[in-house]
């Protein structure tokens, strides 16, 4: 028998019903929202423990395009590879639920989350993970907290929570929360670019292209907006769950301890070998010191005689350089690398150093290293890609790969393809960036990040050398993006905030979040916080001290931005207008005209209909201006035809059988016409070129080719013409 949950909250109906499908795991519940429907379940395996010391936590998010009434787009009909979307999705959703795991549960989970019915008009991010804390609030696991998620617009000025499709698309603000009634548990955001009108003189406005970035106090106070948000939707789910929620299995939790008479032993005697070793630790993450420190207390007296094993030592060994860590930094202020809690490591940016690409960032810092290449293409070059809820597809034109090799960390292990965290980096650095491109901007670029050396934030280094990518390609962007990963370490009533963190900060700290902006603010920001809540107050603060880093690097980056010496694999490119009413005069019948001016020039053209504008592209550079200056011509020569015709008295200037010798203007099938000396343009028919018969007039003629030609008939502004010769 299923039972039926109903909640009102942001002035949305929302329905949960449980226990009526997938009965069978341990959790299960159909979340209605609007027309949208999905299917979340939870499923462990209680009787397969694994036995390292984590959780085998396992998210899924699957889209089937049924529940929009359409078919899978491509060759193959049967939904297969998870979209971008969909794994990043299942990332949302495990970033968020992962931390409600008590230690010691090393029990095989998976979570499932599967869209059965679209609605365009409901967020299916904040449904599919409110969905997953429902199932697993009700299941029998040792979890009853419950997560939900809230997005946050801004509309003129003003914080919209969950706004709909379309007034996101009208929000300068993207700010997805994941939390519970207290705690905040993840958190994504960027802004988004917008067009402003702005008053150049008493009649005429110019659009202006806005970054829309967020100032510290601006992004707390939309936290904050999502936080009350969170307490109401999760208090609410609490209460309502209650009645349903299964009786929770008895199952042991895992303690993975060992004798503190050896941690005190290693303490004791190593102390100092451990925290010399920390220098070695970190300039690396993978580096070997602590092993190699085991194996020698391995051989110890105390631990041959104790009869102590390997993975005992090398525990306690690396619970000692925990804890020896987090008290430098707490209460010395002092990191293992020898800086200070605000410092950012050595940087060292060059710029264009390949040749053949259209442009190139070697950007390094500390011991990560990102290598960024950009590439510029056509509008029509950019990734296809299908929504759920939209019938047609959409081009992405800008796009950022994350590649992360094994060697990057000296690991000897082959390069498979994308994972969820190289979808997840190259995700947050495509936020950081596209806000500052120009919306007018209609070319494809692609920016792929190559990692050489990772030891703390690599995803940062990307935004880093993507920014000056962008500005080496010369895409108009209206500032330089920088940025840098925070950390903090608690202990007790104490904390500190580190700038810049490392791998082994990273590992041994109690929150990372990485925030990327201009000089004006803050423009992508992620967040997972390992120790459960956080004060806004002590957010604050963290993100002042983060802009504090993001000027520094930002003034190494400028410097090396006003060094830049282009690419001469940069394509050429030209823009200019024409009267719209011409295009299709450049283009000429089926695209004979444009088709020969790409051939002959050996240029690429784009052309807008409605604006008139004209962009030429290639890499010659003589190439493109001829071809613009001959596109101009066409231009102008059908304006001045089209005055011509107003003016001249055709049938007055010219005589029947007058020879004259004209200029070749346009080709069609049925023939070509031929600007006249006098004024006007006339028909020579395909019929009339030749005495011989004529299968193609490109076959004999050229645009631009000078042929004498006598006149046939004249009416009005009508001119029919034939070759001499005949």
């Amino acid at each position: 028998m299923s039972t039926v949950c109903e909640f009102e909250l942001n002035g949305k109906q929302e329905i949960f019903e449980f226990g009526k499908v997938a009965k069978q795991a341990n959790g299960s519940v159909l979340a209605k929202l609007g027309n949208a429907v999905v299917l979340a379940t939870v499923v462990s395996e209680f009787d397969n423990p694994v036995e390292e010391d984590f959780t085998p936590l396992t998210v899924q998010y699957v889209e089937k395009t049924y529940a929009a009434a359409k078919l899978p787009g491509g060759f193959i009909k049967r939904e297969a590879k998870p979209s971008e979307f969909e794994t990043l999705t299942a990332r949302v959703i495990d970033r968020s639920l992962r931390p409600l795991f008590p230690k010691g549960y090393v029990y095989p989970t998976t979570i499932t989350v599967i869209v059965l019915s679209a609605d365009q008009n409901v967020d299916l991010q904040v449904l599919a993970l409110n969905a997953a804390s429902a199932a697993l609030y009700s299941s029998d696991l040792p979890i009853k907290k419950s997560v939900s998620g809230v997005r946050v617009g801004r509309i003129e000025g003003e914080y919209v929570v969950n706004p709909t499709t379309e007034q996101l698309e009208e929000s300068t603000l993207d700010l997805y929360v994941a939390g519970t009634k207290e705690e905040l548990l993840m958190i994504e955001m960027k802004s988004i670019s917008s067009e402003e009108m702005i008053e150049v003189d008493i009649e005429a406005f110019s659009k202006l292209h806005k970054t829309n970035e967020m100032t510290e106090d601006e992004l707390v106070n939309a936290i904050s907006v999502a936080q009350n948000a969170l307490k109401e939707s999760n208090e609410t789910y609490e209460i309502g769950f209650e009645s349903i929620s299964k009786e929770i299995k008895d199952v042991e939790l895992v303690e993975f301890t060992i004798d503190t008479k050896v941690i005190d032993y290693v303490k004791e005697k190593y102390f100092e070998d451990i925290k010399f070793a920390l220098q070695k630790l970190a300039k690396s993450e993978r580096a070997t010191e602590l092993k190699d420190l085991a194996k020698k207390i391995s051989k110890d007296e105390f631990c041959t005689e104790n009869e102590i094993e390997f993975s005992t030592i090398y525990e306690a060994v690396s619970i000692v350089k925990r804890d020896v860590v987090r008290s430098m930094i707490v209460n010395d202020k002092v990191r293992a690398d020898g800086r200070g809690l605000k410092d950012v490591r050595p940087i060292t940016i060059d710029t264009n150093i390949l040749p053949s690409t259209h442009s190139s960032c070697l950007f390094t810092r500390g011991e990560t290293q990102a290598l960024v290449v950009g590439t510029l293409a056509g509008s029509k070059d950019g990734q296809m890609y299908e929504v759920l809820t939209e019938k047609s597809t959409r081009t992405e034109n800008f796009m950022v790969h994350y590649n992360f090799p094994g060697f990057s960390v000296g690991e000897a292990k082959p390069m498979f393809g994308v994972g969820r965290r190289e979808l997840g980096h190259g995700n947050l650095a495509k936020k950081a960036l596209e806000a500052t491109i120009d919306k007018d901007f209609d070319e494809t670029v692609r920016l792929v990040s190559e990692i050489l050396e990772s030891n703390g934030s690599s995803s940062m280094a990307t935004v880093c050398g993507g920014s000056l990518a962008l500005k080496a390609a010369g895409v108009p962007v209206s500032n330089l993006v920088a940025g840098v990963a925070m950390g903090m370490v608690v202990e007790g009533d104490n904390y500190s905030v580190l700038t810049d963190i490392m791998g082994l900060e990273d590992h041994d700290g109690d929150m990372d979040f990485k925030v990327a902006g201009t000089k004006e603010g803050i423009t992508a920001l992620q967040m997972d916080i390992k120790l459960g809540g956080i004060e806004l107050s002590v957010l604050k603060e963290a993100l002042y001290q983060a802009k504090e880093g993001r000027e520094h690097i930002l003034g190494i980056m400028e410097e090396a931005a006003s060094e830049i010496i282009p690419s001469e694999a940069l394509p050429l490119v030209e823009q200019f207008a024409i009267d719209p009413s011409k295009i299709m005069v450049v283009i000429g019948k089926a695209g004979s005209t444009i088709k020969e001016i790409i051939e002959k020039f050996s240029v690429s053209i784009d052309l807008d209909r409605d604006s008139g504008n004209v962009k030429v592209s290639g890499e010659n550079k003589q190439n493109v201006l001829d071809a613009c200056e001959h596109i101009k011509s066409i231009s102008n020569n059908a304006n001045s035809r089209r005055d011509n015709k107003k003016n001249i008295d055709f049938e007055k200037l010219y005589e029947i059988d007058e020879v004259l010798t004209g200029k070749v203007v346009r080709i069609a099938d049925f023939g070509a016409f031929i600007e006249l000396p006098k004024g006007g343009e006339g028909l020579l028919h395909i019929s009339k070129i030749s005495k011989e018969r004529v299968k193609k007039v490109e076959d004999v003629l050229k645009v631009d080719d000078n042929i004498e030609v006598k006149v046939l008939k004249v009416k009005k502004d009508r001119i029919e013409l034939a070759s001499s010769g005949i």
